[in-house]
């Protein structure tokens, strides 16, 4: 035991002082970083659409934009589901400096007050949300996964911003189907509705949430309905899937929807088992997979995730600390493997403003970037030290284990991340490092 207090403590210490070169070289590094402490840890992050441009009291442009966190309290007080505001600068970080040198109220390049990241909105949530994700076609639709196997869905405008005291869980829709928790959670882009969700029980459930139906008081036939025809119609308050797929050996860790071309029928999962399986909802023995590739990597799957711009391309993270690029029309060769991470990968995410770029998250404090355009180029044996040529940017301003992070849809190169110590941290790369000329334009894959 004393052993382990010993080699606890020295992990600490080393994870300080890389903290301390970190927050040295920041500066040099990167464009924006906005880092605040939340109450608890928040499992789970997302950037919401929309975006507002703003100026403050020194002409300063800037735009409000929302993120999805919730609580993770470890059941010692209530968990809430939560919306929080932040305030990014929309002017270039150089004449930033410039105009903020005479002020102390800084913000943009390291905090500040008019940089904070500010909770507006607490919904009561029953225990942590393990992930939590807008509807596409509806901003103000967001599906939890609870730790109660159950996946909630709350629409964000029928709730109070501040809940009273007392008040406890009441989701809009209660979704249930699953016998055990999990984290797999994804809306798709293409039939408005359908919400697929992966759990530890080895299964996958499918819901459409259009399909929601009246309660039997509110049918038309009714005297009660006609009786209360003034007032709103009340909704069932649970649905079962409308299917479910069991062919994964164990957990089932992430799910996500085919999102370039077709229209919506095609979605992938990963497990524990170390397999990844692609499904076709057209197909008449929809619970077979269309195609199965055993043991895609070393160690169990955790996360998946199609490409927004490249119908067949999909990314993969493992507990073998891989990232692994694959081709839908081929799953049983990788098409390249990504390594620099020294522990679990635990998400994998493409950035939505171009097809090559992508970034994955780690139990080792890291959020990597990746140029899938620099595989295979040549480098000097220094260069290599640092990494493959395909590792772009490597994010170290979290002392803990990633749990979650998210690209922003309106500004390129932001990402927020979250840290199982309760850190939320916004951030930029600095634009000296990108090696192209405009990391806007969608650059096209061979």
């Amino acid at each position: 035991m004393a052993m382990d207090a010993i080699k606890t403590q020295e992990e600490q210490k080393l994870i300080n002082e890389e903290y301390k070169l970190w927050k040295k070289n920041s500066p040099f590094l990167y464009d924006l970083v906005l880092s605040s402490a939340l109450d608890w840890p928040s499992l789970t992050v997302e950037w919401l659409p929309d975006k507002k441009t703003v100026t403050d009291t020194n002409d300063i442009p800037y735009s409000i934009q929302r993120l999805i966190l919730s609580t993770h309290t470890s059941d010692t007080e209530q968990d809430y589901l939560m919306f929080a505001e932040v305030k990014l600068p929309s002017i270039d970080p150089k004449k930033l400096s410039e105009k903020y040198k005479q002020s102390c109220d800084v913000y943009g390049g390291f905090g500040g007050a008019a940089g904070k990241i500010e909770i507006i909105h607490k919904i009561p949530h029953n225990g942590e949300a393990n992930r939590a994700r807008h509807m596409p076609q509806n901003a103000n639709i967001i599906a939890t996964k609870t730790k109660h196997a159950t996946v909630n869905i709350f629409d964000r405008t029928k709730f109070p911003s501040k809940p009273k005291k007392g008040d406890t869980c009441n989701p809009t829709l209660t979704l249930i189907g699953h016998e055990k928790e999990g984290y797999g959670l994804a809306w798709n882009r293409h039939k408005e509705g359908y919400l697929l969700s992966s759990g530890d029980d080895g299964l996958i459930c499918l819901w459409d949430i259009k399909q929601i139906k009246l309660n039997a008081e509110n049918n038309d036939n009714s005297n009660t309905a006609k009786r209360s025809s003034s007032k709103r119609p009340k909704y069932q308050t649970e649905m079962k899937p409308m299917a479910t797929f069991r062919k994964h050996e164990d957990r089932v860790e992430d799910v996500d929807w085919h999102k370039k071309g077709g229209n919506g029928d095609i979605f992938v999962s990963v497990g524990d088992d170390k397999a990844i399986m692609l499904w076709d909802l057209r197909m008449n023995n929809a619970n077979k997979p269309c195609a199965h590739k055993k043991d895609a990597h070393k160690e169990e799957i955790n996360c998946v995730e199609f490409s927004p711009f490249n119908e067949h391309l999909f990314i993969t993270g493992g507990g073998d600390h891989h990232v692994a690029l694959w081709d839908k029309r081929n799953i049983n060769h990788k098409l390249h493997q990504m390594e620099g991470h020294t522990d679990a990968v635990y998400q994998v995410s493409w950035s939505p403003h171009s097809e090559v770029h992508l970034a994955s998250g780690s139990g080792d404090r890291r959020v990597m970037m990746w140029d899938l355009s620099q595989i295979g180029h040549e480098q000097t044996s220094e260069d290599a030290e640092d990494g493959p040529p395909e590792l772009m940017f490597v994010h170290s301003g979290h002392t803990d284990k990633v749990t979650d992070f998210s690209w922003n849809p309106n500004d390129p190169w932001v990402i927020a991340s979250v840290a199982d110590n309760n850190i939320i941290q916004c951030w930029q790369m600095t634009e000296e490092l990108l090696t192209f000329d405009d990391c806007t334009q969608h650059v096209q894959l061979e």
